[in-house]
Order: C-alpha cells, then structure tokens, then sequence
C-alpha cells in the first residue's frame, strides 16, 4: 500500500469517526443525564416527574432543529449553522451546570437542543457531500453503529458520575464533548459544500415544500403510524427513571446497566431486521411488528394496574416493547420517503421533526400524570401503539400509486 493510498484511508476513517461524534452528540446529551433525575430533583428541590419535563423540552427542541437547520445548511453551508449550533450548545451546558431551579433548567435543555441539532442533522448532510453515493449506505450504517454505543454506554458512564461526583458534572463532561468535537470540526472536517445565497429562507416556500410531502398518501400513512408506534421509545426513556429508580428503588449506577441492556433490545431488533427483509416486504413486518407491539401494550397495561410485574417482569415485557419498535421504525421510515427522489432532504427533516415532535408530546404525560406505578407509562404506550395501528390501518386504503422498497434499498413502482 502507497503512502498516499494509507493516508486516504486514514483520512477516511478519521472523518467517520468525526461525523459519527456530532451524530451521537443528541442521544449522548439524553441518556448521560437520566440516572441523575432523581439527584437533579432533590438538589432543585421538585420532584422526579417535573425534572422529567426537561427531557421533554429537549426533545421538543430536536424536532424544531430538525426543521430550522436544513434550510440554513443549504443557504450559508455545512459548517457556519454548526459551529452556531455547538457554540449554543456550550453555552447552555455551562447554564445547566449552575442552573438553581427546574424552570430554568427545562429552558436551557430546550436551547440545548436547538444547538445539539445542528450537529446531527450537518453529519448527516455531509454523508451525502464528502463520501460516493455508493458508499452512502455503508457509512450511514457506520453512523448508526456508534449511535448504537450511546443508550449501551452513556447511562452507565452518567450512573457513575452522579453516584461519586454528582450531576452537575454530567454537563461538564457533555460540554467538553462539545468543546473537542467543535475544535475538531475546525480543524479538520472540510467544508463540503458552498453557500448558496439563492436558496429561499422564506417562510412561504418552506412551508410549501412541506405541505408537497405531507400531502402524499404513502408518507403520511407511514410517517405518522410509525412516529407513534416510535413515540413509546420516548416514553420509555422518560419514564424509566421513575420506574425504576423511585418505584423499584435502584441505584443510580443499576439504573444505568438495566437501560443498557434493554438498548439492546431496540438496536438488536433493527438489526435482525435486515435479515427479515431478506424473506418479508416491509409492509408485512410493520403489520407484524405494530399488532405485537398493541398487544404487549395492553398486556403491559393490564399487569400495571394489578400489580402483576416486578422488576424482572417490567424489564422483560419493556424489551419486547422496544424490539417492536426497533423493528417497526426502519421500514416504516425507508416506505416514508421512498416516494421523494428529488426532495427527500425535505421529507427527511419533516419525518424527522413528527417522529421527534410526537414523541416529546407523548413524553409531557409522565410529568403530568403522578403515580407510583407503570400504568402512566404503559398507559401512553398503548394509546400511541393502537393510534398508529389505526393509522396504518385505514390510511394505506388511500395509497394508490405505492412506491415500494426492495431488499437493499432500491426503489421501485408497485401498483
């Protein structure tokens, strides 16, 4: 091998890895600071449930980043909105360090999330800009593969640090994340594309080209049936911590090792899914993977209100939950947006924002609902799983012209 052939390859690998650190910057900044709710509420002085309002309100700033930063990268470039959107983040970490009240800190999160956006929505972008579009796949799957790392490793790392340090410093080690990754976006990751000052800022023809997309029969069936089959993830990840810290009375540092192995239902399941799809259209696994998923919600919610499970049946009905989800979520994203060729940038953001937007909306529940059971949360997951089972059900009568996704990606016309 040449020198310039290992330096190629060096190069290659260190962007990756670059692009994959701003794609896990969002879902670190969640899953790092959930074992320090119970922690955050006692030095706030408010309860569990109102601290888990400050999730909420990041995941509500995620899916208005996902609307806000794609028309800015086209119009002044990839790096100026991220190096904007990381510097706010900066900001806002060092605020939530020295944050003395819950309304402040659901505030900042908000902010936080406006400015953690930019780096995950930008990897993406830039997949598309720097690397062949035969390689997209690959490195997408890449990208995934360390955003993987984050529900396995950061809630662990961020159980410790509360049990020996306190939450405070949960904020400092994601605002050094910031720090290093904007220093190394500087540095070393290219600017991939050139300012555009043609491309329109304006409200009016934004929001057209987003009512063009949610106007499609086939996007709207699938998006919206699967954001809320998605939107138990997110209700998972909000109300795990009153479960099992303050219901079942695990440590801080449990707490962390339960949500790793339960991530691994979730990744493992849109994994396997790969091999479905070797055997199964999509359409048949969603219909699948949504009928489980309604019936394990019910069973879950039926079990609560009795009294049924402990921790060991909590843990075991939520895996399966959140394997139906991780089966459910790619096909139904993948059928979404198979039938935009030239505007998927803008479909994409748009599912993005409904998935993220729903999901945050599902998620103020645990904070309003105060119980010292699972039933708020089962009984969330069961009204956002037949929700999008009734979605799905009637909503692909209406697809005439079905664009379909064959095994690998490919897209082709299905009458």
């Amino acid at each position: 091998m040449t020198a310039a052939a290992a330096m190629t390859k060096k190069r290659y690998f260190f962007t990756v890895l670059i692009l994959g650190s701003l794609t896990a910057l969002g879902p670190f900044s969640i899953d790092m600071y959930l074992p320090g709710f119970p922690a955050i509420a006692k030095s706030l002085h408010t309860t569990t449930a109102q601290v888990s309002l400050s999730l909420s309100s990041f995941f509500i700033g995620l899916a208005a980043g996902q609307l806000l930063y794609g028309p800015l990268l086209d119009r002044f470039g990839r790096k100026k909105p991220l190096y904007i959107g990381l510097v706010v983040y900066l900001i806002t970490s060092v605020g939530c360090y020295f944050c003395g009240d819950i309304n402040s800190m659901i505030v900042l999160r908000f902010i936080q999330a406006i400015g953690a956006c930019a780096a995950g929505v930008a990897s993406m972008t830039m997949v598309r800009d720097i690397f062949p579009l035969d390689q997209n796949a690959k490195i997408f799957a890449l990208l995934i593969l360390i955003l993987g790392a984050s529900p396995m490793i950061a809630p662990t790392v961020g159980g410790y640090i509360t049990a020996y340090w306190g939450w405070h410093l949960i904020f400092v080690v994601l605002g050094a994340m910031a720090l290093c990754i904007l220093l190394t976006v500087i540095f070393f990751l290219p600017e991939s594309y050139k300012p555009n000052p043609n491309h329109s800022l304006k409200p009016g023809p934004i929001i057209n080209s987003f009512l063009g997309v949610i106007k499609n029969p086939q996007f709207y069936t699938y998006a919206f049936a699967g954001a809320f089959s998605f939107a138990s993830l997110f209700v998972y990840v909000s109300a795990s911590p009153i479960v099992f810290m303050e219901i079942f009375k695990v440590s801080a540092k449990t707490y962390g090792w339960i949500f790793a192995g339960l991530s691994v239902g979730f990744i493992g399941a849109s994994q396997v899914n790969n091999l479905l799809l070797k055997k199964y259209k999509s359409e048949q696994i969603i219909w699948v993977a949504l009928t489980v998923q309604v019936i394990t919600a019910l069973v879950f919610l039926i079990g609560s209100y009795y009294g049924w499970y402990g921790i060991a049946g909590t843990i075991a009905i939520t895996f399966v939950m959140l394997c139906c989800v991780g089966t459910l979520n790619p096909n139904a994203s993948a059928l979404s947006l198979a039938p935009f060729e030239h505007n998927a940038g803008t479909a994409s953001s748009l599912l993005g924002a409904m998935q993220l937007g729903l999901g945050a909306m599902m998620t103020l529940g645990i904070g309003i609902f105060k119980s010292n059971s699972s039933v708020p949360m089962a009984g969330i997951m069961i009204t956002t799983s037949v929700i999008g089972f009734l979605i799905l059900f009637f909503g692909r009568k209406r697809i005439v012209n079905k664009v379909d996704v064959s095994e690998g990606g490919a897209v082709g016309m299905a009458h």
